[in-house]
């Protein structure tokens, strides 16, 4: 049966409830975390790279604009922090804990799928050729024609990761799925022509496109690692919103209203009288959140 929760639910009251009504949820999060993880120490498929093919790994080898610790930072953190600001407006719990839970799965099923592809493809990045040749002296098996590398192993080693680019995939998992709270949120597609609410909701996607070419401005990644990159994150912010789209991207009260006439003049089974006196002593308990 469905449940009207009327008034405010906050972290005191219902946080408990709410965690432990979804602790399935967190334990699957707990399990692609050690996936996520194990993941990194997995030695890539080293794939043949020949001295002709070095024409396009040659690429300057420096660090990264974005760090690896400020992807999450960007496509996490930032999202919580707006949660909790729309959290403290409105001191709805269901909406905060589904938001939280909806972007972690996005980010770490989009984490997973991509450090699979890259340990499984091994694609060189651009830089490689002083990833495996840092003194600029290339080395050659006499009889396979495949590089002999000479570099720091741990260097080498990420020089196999180019397929698809992770930190494309984490901005594009995080901020798209922030960017679906928001138009829900500021009801940006309501046809109401308030198009600045559209630029609010453009902008985290924004954001995720410039980190997404800051990595083939740095040679770490071709065009093609990226878009894909992009591509998977995209997909999983969509799939891992959707269970809560209820809950996460619509407006509370707009979606109140439209529950509660729906109750009314169809579901009987959801409306309960109390002391059996008329309709002006109907108690309404279940309409907006499936729990």
């Amino acid at each position: 049966m469905t449940e009207i929760l009327l008034g405010t639910h906050t972290i005191k009251s219902h946080g408990v409830k709410v965690v432990k009504a979804h602790i399935h949820n967190w334990l699957i999060l707990v399990i692609l975390v050690v996936i996520d993880g194990l993941l990194n120490y997995v030695e890539p498929f080293h794939r043949f790279v020949g001295q002709e093919m070095m024409t396009d790994l040659k690429f300057p080898f420096h660090e990264n604009t974005v760090p690896v610790l400020v992807v999450p930072v960007i496509a996490v953190l930032v999202p919580f922090i707006i949660f909790g600001v729309y959290y403290y407006l409105r001191k709805d719990i269901y909406d905060f804990h589904h938001a939280i839970l909806g972007i972690l799965y996005s980010v770490l099923l989009s984490g997973v799928i991509t450090d699979s592809i890259k340990d499984a493809v091994g694609r060189p990045r651009p830089n490689f050729f002083f990833r495996c040749f840092p003194d600029g002296k290339a080395v050659f098996d006499q009889v396979t024609g495949d590089v002999i590398c000479h570099g720091d192993a741990k260097i080498v080693k990420e020089g196999y990761k180019s397929f698809p680019s992770g930190h494309t995939s984490w901005s594009f998992a995080g901020l798209c799925f922030l960017s679906l709270y928001l138009s829900g949120k500021l009801r940006a597609f309501n046809r109401g022509g308030n198009v600045s609410k559209l630029c609010i909701v453009i902008f985290p996607v924004l954001a995720a496109v410039l980190v997404g070419i800051s990595r083939v401005d740095d040679y770490w990644h071709h065009w093609t690692d990226v878009f894909t990159g992009a591509l998977i994150g995209v997909s999983l912010s969509h799939f891992s919103e959707r269970p809560w789209q209820h809950f996460v991207t619509c407006n509370s009260f707009p979606v109140l209203i439209m529950k509660m006439a729906q109750i009314l003049s169809s579901a009987n089974d959801h409306i309960f009288l109390v002391g059996g006196r008329g309709p002006h002593m109907i108690l309404l308990t279940s309409v907006l959140y499936v729990v």
